[in-house]
């Protein structure tokens, strides 16, 4: 089993964590992936390519068909954008859950999928935190989830780890090294035994799927904050889509829009991602209307999705 670091040439917040990472000791060239390069490192493989970083779908897939290696997890460095132009430093899992066949997602993945979350994005959240500390990075850059979104197609565990939010901080050095050492530390490249390892062994076993509330999950975040907290999909209210049985769209009192998909989407793959994993649904309950709320509460309660209050994952 090995793990994928994926970085782009075309994205100075891609290329300057994965050349900081390449710095450190122990990296040799491995074999090409078509004509993208790979470098190796114990049960690392880093790749570089020319394209987007949400265009190459199925590296996980290839680089078996190629090596004979199997995938366990595949991890994404990458620019952050916001309108806001805060300097960040964010993780997050990836897929498009809510949008229906006949849309186009706009930054890669596939219609009404959602990658497998992977287990390290809560326990990573946390090293990100301690490591930005160290690099004097904070307060000027905040640390923070960021709900799912976006590709590309992965089969196995997947996560982002991005610097943000504008040129300036996508070129940062400091940025680039912190992002390198969390990859380095929380791969196990030290010698250590890596963060966020997963097994249906580990003592704690409680993983949040966040449904409802901002792009950047703050009720969520709350939670996943505190040690022993395990994270999976973050479904933010725009991955919601919900239509108003009043507003006459709909007969009788049915909610309209894909919010039930979205859901069950992301509970699913945040349930194969945490195999013998107590998977529970914390709402951001102040983000929805009365009505929103029953119904998400209705659906969970016939799909037999346990919801859990903040002491729950504790």
């Amino acid at each position: 089993m090995v793990k994928l670091v994926v970085a782009t040439t075309i994205d100075a917040a891609s290329i300057g964590p994965a050349s900081a990472l390449l710095a450190m000791p122990g990296w040799h060239p491995g074999p090409f992936l078509q004509d993208i390069p790979s470098f190796v490192n114990r049960d690392v493989r880093l790749l570089k390519h020319d394209n987007s970083i949400v265009a190459e779908d199925d590296l996980d897939k290839r680089w078996e068909e190629v090596t004979g290696e199997v995938v366990d997890e595949v991890i994404f460095l990458s620019k952050h954008t916001a309108v806001s132009n805060r300097p960040a430093l964010t993780v997050h899992p990836i897929g498009v859950p809510h949008l229906t066949e006949d849309e186009t997602p706009p930054a890669g993945g596939k219609p009404g999928w959602a990658g497998l979350a992977n287990p390290r994005i809560g326990p990573w959240l946390r090293l990100l935190k301690i490591i930005a500390a160290a690099h004097n990075l904070t307060p000027e850059f905040e640390i923070t989830l960021e709900g799912t979104h976006h590709g590309p197609v992965v089969n196995t565990p997947t996560m982002f780890v991005e610097i943000g939010s504008t040129e300036e901080y996508w070129k940062r050095q400091d940025a680039a090294q912190a992002i390198a050492q969390l990859v380095w530390e929380g791969l196990g490249l030290d010698g250590g035994g890596g963060i966020g390892n997963w097994n249906s062994n580990c003592e704690k076993k409680k993983v949040l799927l966040g449904i409802g509330g901002g792009h950047y999950a703050p009720r969520h975040m709350d939670i996943v904050l505190k040690e022993g907290v395990w994270v999976g999909h973050l479904l933010s209210g725009y991955s919601l889509p919900m239509d108003d049985p009043n507003k006459g769209k709909n007969n009788g009192n049915e909610v309209g829009g894909t919010w039930k998909q979205a859901i069950k989407v992301a509970f699913d793959a945040t349930k194969s991602a945490f195999p013998g994993g107590e998977v529970l649904a914390h709402l951001d309950h102040k983000s929805f209307k009365s009505w929103q709320k029953t119904a998400i509460m209705t659906f969970l309660a016939e799909e037999n999705i346990k919801v859990g209050k903040a002491d729950d994952f504790y």
